[in-house]
């Protein structure tokens, strides 16, 4: 997906309502420090004040919330400097899990689906300030189950960062490999995000 970065879409970015914990915006940076080396980082951080955003990765408090829209910025941002794929954005997310406090504080939780199911909603708002994340099937027989994300638009990046995180906690609970696809999406004109996994 090529999206050029212009005024207007920072604009309409930043301007979408809600927050972001910066333990999110942490783990992307460590991320591209894994990838890309510090240099990446800096290139990174540079780009982002270039634009009128700086973020200053290393001095951000995980626990402080930031615009959400600041995250969207970050995120095509990283496309444009790295030429990011859809694999890329997923091992991202997946990156996440392994490396998140918040997660692992739940992860001594999510001692099966059944509680996964009940706690995700309330993981999701560790996270963030706005949408609404719901279990909305679990098919132990079949292994297969579907996650909901309502009242969310960020943007298509963070919804295959979001294939790669929630593909990987579902693994971390069941401990076997899945497989994560958003079947549905806001900005495929759908009323919410549904992702689809199946172990």
């Amino acid at each position: 997906m090529e999206e050029k970065i212009t005024k207007e879409l920072l604009q309409k970015l930043i301007e979408i309502k809600g927050e972001s914990r910066g333990a999110s915006f942490k783990a992307d940076g460590n991320f591209i420090v894994k990838e890309k080396g510090e240099e990446g980082l800096v290139k990174l951080e540079e780009r982002m004040a270039e634009l009128g955003y700086p973020i200053k990765y290393k001095e951000m408090k995980a626990t402080d919330f930031f615009p959400l829209g600041l995250r969207g910025i970050e995120l095509v941002v990283i496309r444009e400097l790295f030429n990011f794929t859809k694999e890329d954005f997923a091992r991202m997310g997946t990156f996440q899990t392994k490396t998140s406090l918040i997660l692992k504080l739940f992860m001594k939780f999510f001692v099966s689906l059944d509680v996964l199911s009940k706690k995700a909603p309330e993981m999701w708002r560790k996270y963030y300030t706005t949408g609404d994340l719901e279990v909305t099937e679990f098919n132990k027989e079949e292994k297969k189950g579907i996650l909901s994300v309502k009242n969310f638009a960020l943007h298509p990046f963070h919804c295959q960062l979001l294939e790669g995180y929630f593909g990987n906690v579902i693994k971390m609970v069941v401990g076997t490999p899945t497989v994560c696809e958003e079947k549905k999406c806001t900005f495929k004109g759908d009323e919410s995000h549904e992702f689809y996994v199946k172990w």
